[in-house]
């Protein structure tokens, strides 16, 4: 199992040790993380800890789409120095669009996006990308970039949602504990992405999966993850595992 979306480098894991976070997971059987950035303060921590498991650990830069304000121009010109500054990164990340909590940046958000995934196109790395209640304006910025690769991440959306994405793209969807939770409608829609373009994720220190659900969310409990989507869609667990696991694979390069 590879979780393709993990946030271990948080000050929420400084109190246990981030590492032990990391060792939990690899004694549960998860045999890769993929480390999104989120701003500039995070780059630090982040690179240290994979530092740390250089051979299971990778890390994709980018920069938030909830950090886009005043200074996001001068934030994003570090950003992509940092890209540029030999570093090895396997995606560009997170990057998207987020109207849930704030409107006011909508338009920079596009732009911040748009050009991170022109960095994208320009590597040749996949978009890991964050929407929420942004749909249409991640689509909007899709458009000019075809043949772009991406994961959305955290997704909870229709199967309507789903046709819309695919039209402009074979794009890959990242399902984590939200599949878990009681009155989720995300179970009925897994039949309409496939497990040949599913992703494994938690989002840790969030969305934490039943039976852990209100609690500090980890690597460790991707199990859970993997085992709910192989009961919804009546496959072995061993299926979801070798699939999803090939498709990150595929996706990262790694």
């Amino acid at each position: 199992m590879i979780d393709t979306h993990t946030h271990l480098y948080l000050p929420e894991f400084e109190e246990d040790g981030e590492a032990s976070a990391v060792k939990r997971a690899l004694d549960a059987g998860v045999e890769h993380l993929v480390f999104p950035n989120v701003d500039l303060t995070t780059v630090e921590p982040m690179t240290r800890l994979a530092a740390a498991f250089p051979h299971q650990i990778s890390c994709a830069m980018g920069l938030h789409p909830t950090e886009i304000d005043d200074k996001w121009k001068d934030n994003l010109d570090r950003i992509f120095e940092i890209i540029g500054s030999g570093n090895s990164y396997v995606a560009i990340g997170e990057v998207g669009i987020d109207l849930y909590w704030d409107k006011t940046y909508r338009d920079a958000k596009m732009l911040a996006f748009s050009l991170q995934a022109a960095k994208a196109v320009e590597l040749g790395l996949p978009l890991i990308i964050h929407c929420r209640e942004g749909l249409d304006e991640v689509l909007e910025v899709l458009k000019d970039y075809p043949g772009v690769q991406a994961v959305f991440h955290s997704f909870g959306g229709t199967e309507a949602d789903v046709d819309r994405i695919r039209a402009l793209g074979d794009f890959y969807f990242g399902i984590n504990g939200i599949v878990t939770f009681k009155n989720s409608k995300l179970r009925d829609v897994l039949p309409a992405i496939g497990i040949d373009r599913i992703l494994l994720e938690t989002d840790s220190p969030y969305l934490a999966p039943v039976p852990h659900r209100g609690n500090r969310n980890e690597s460790a409990f991707i199990p859970h993850i993997a085992a709910h989507i192989a009961q919804s869609m009546e496959i072995p667990f061993a299926t979801v595992d070798s699939t999803t696991t090939l498709n990150a694979r595929k996706l990262f390069k790694i």
